[in-house]
């Protein structure tokens, strides 16, 4: 069912097969074309080093790739998720996932760490210089255009409405469909680490490598020998359609007549964008179990005349209607709260960040709702942050377990004279998330933020560490450019509510607590 990416796509999520389905093993698999834009053609490499060193395009997590969402049952619809911004919804969602749970193998999850080392396991594509190069060598205007395929699998309980379903009775409660659109600004890229790619390939190719001359050998062992810690390319995940420092040409220049080599090492600023994106095909891959029917009425009998209570949660997204200033940030916004378990606070440098956040440089940094401040003490910048961090990440029963990359984006020096960031050390996907505690006789108490959906203001301030010039948040670059506001999202608790009984109700509640609406079902 070839498709553009902003045409909507709808799917079956059931199975007729199958009197119930298991959402947990289920995915959605998405095989795509698209064409990629470069502005560089990647020729000044010396042909030795070409196969062996590549650039990553893909997503950080295949459910990152869903803009928004609906579902529909019983011909309803059901919202009430982040239906404008899944993306954003994912990405929050699967960074706090338990590592345990993340599906680490490819067509899903691209861990940074993988990435980086030339792993199989990703969502996305490696394209060699070689490649790259052979493809663009023909064009003559830039962006120079290269063609490029490749699958996707999302698994169904990654996109936070399933997170809760186990199994799902679709025998009792008929057919369930998704219609979703692509967010095609969920890509990133980033350069895979020379000395590891060319290690690797080096090793797999070692015997075509050695029957095919020495001058080839002889530029590989220049290589591994002269590489320098000076060849500052950004070390960190870029979103599609921005710019990042990539190396552009590596090749050994003869310093003798006697072939003497020096190794000289190009980075550039290069943009990697994306155009003509292409579904081609949309497959719902269904696992589950057909249920004998002695099962099946025992389960209509409890059904008959109590609802099936499935609890779950939600994310939304609010952007603060100001950025901050060279002296920090103080902001506020009235939005209604409704059993708000956890917020997060986002901060892009720039507006087509849609995954890729950093460090903002705050301290003191704190949230004020009802007569309350979150957390119940600043957070400076390091250890109060990294305190609340492994809150969030160990939760008390381990329900959340923080990803590398947030991790590390907390201990990230980010100010210098220069404005930029530390390509070496530097991460991304840095955001801050805060459980809405109570400090109740020296015991954390974690409850539940409710204004009742009524509109209730909430402030975020904090002020620079570093002021001037050298905050690199505020000054985004040189050319005088500001980062645009940042966003909160709220967690909410919540829960599905599902009937049996003559095509009853089906509702994904967002106004209702889980304890009123048990208390009416139990009655």
């Amino acid at each position: 069912m070839p498709s553009l990416f902003d045409k909507e796509v709808i799917i079956s999520l059931s199975e007729p097969d199958h009197d119930v389905t298991q959402m947990q093993n289920s995915f959605i698999t998405l095989e795509f074309s698209m064409n990629l834009l470069f502005d560089n053609k990647f020729d000044q490499f010396t042909e030795s080093y070409k196969a062996g060193t590549f650039i990553f395009v893909g997503l950080k997590n295949s459910a990152e790739l869903i803009r928004e969402y609906v579902l529909y049952h019983r011909g309803k619809t059901i919202d009430g998720s982040l239906q404008n911004d899944a993306t954003t919804e994912s990405f929050i969602y699967n960074t706090i996932k338990p590592k345990s749970k993340k599906i680490n193998n490819r067509f899903v999850q691209s861990l940074y760490e993988n990435v980086r080392k030339d792993d199989i396991s990703c969502c996305g594509r490696y394209l060699s210089i070689k490649e790259i190069s052979e493809i663009l060598a023909p064009q003559t205007s830039s962006p120079y255009s290269m063609p490029v395929g490749f699958t996707v699998s999302i698994p169904l309980d990654d996109l936070h409405i399933f997170s809760a379903f186990s199994e799902y009775p679709n025998s009792l409660f008929g057919d369930l469909k998704i219609k979703f659109k692509i967010n095609p600004s969920a890509f990133v890229y980033c350069q895979v680490d020379p000395v590891l790619s060319m290690a690797k390939y080096y090793t797999i190719n070692k015997n075509e490598i050695l029957s095919s001359g020495q001058d080839k050998l002889k530029d590989i062992n220049l290589f591994f020998r002269n590489w320098s810690l000076t060849f500052q390319y950004t070390n960190m995940y870029t979103q599609i359609g921005c710019t990042a420092d990539l190396i552009t040409g590596i090749r050994a220049e003869e310093l003798t007549p006697s072939g003497l080599k020096n190794l000289v090492c190009d980075i550039k600023p290069v943009t990697v964008s994306v155009r003509n994106y292409i579904i081609e095909a949309v497959t719902a891959n269904m696992y589950g179990y057909k249920a004998s029917d002695a099962c099946l009425n025992r389960v209509r009998q409890f059904y008959q005349n109590r609802p099936l209570v499935v609890p779950a949660q939600r994310i939304e997204s609010w952007v603060f209607p100001s950025a901050a200033l060279s002296v920090g940030i103080k902001t506020t916004q009235n939005i209604p709260l409704s059993q708000v378990t956890d917020m997060c606070l986002l901060f892009p440098n720039d507006a087509r960040h849609v995954t890729c956040y950093e460090n903002p440089c705050y301290f003191d940094m704190l949230i004020n709702t009802m007569n309350r401040n979150f957390p119940d003490f600043p957070m400076n910048i390091f250890n109060e942050q990294f305190f609340t961090m492994q809150l969030q990440a160990n939760n008390l029963d381990n329900i959340f377990e923080a990803c590398d990359e947030y991790e590390d984006s907390l201990a990230t020096p980010r100010a210098n004279k220069t404005q930029r960031c530390n390509p070496v050390s530097d991460y991304t996907s840095f955001f801050i998330t805060i459980q809405c505690e109570r400090n109740s006789n020296g015991a954390l108490t974690f409850d539940r933020l409710d204004s009742k959906n009524q509109n209730i203001a909430i402030e975020l301030k904090g002020p620079p560490i570093f002021a001037g010039e050298v905050d690199t948040y505020y000054n985004v670059d040189t050319n005088g450019k500001h980062p645009p506001p940042p966003i909160l999202c709220t967690v909410h608790d919540t829960f599905w509510l599902f009937s049996p009984r003559g095509r009853g109700p089906c509702l994904y509640d967002t106004t209702h607590s889980f304890d009123q609406v048990i208390n009416k079902v139990t009655a």
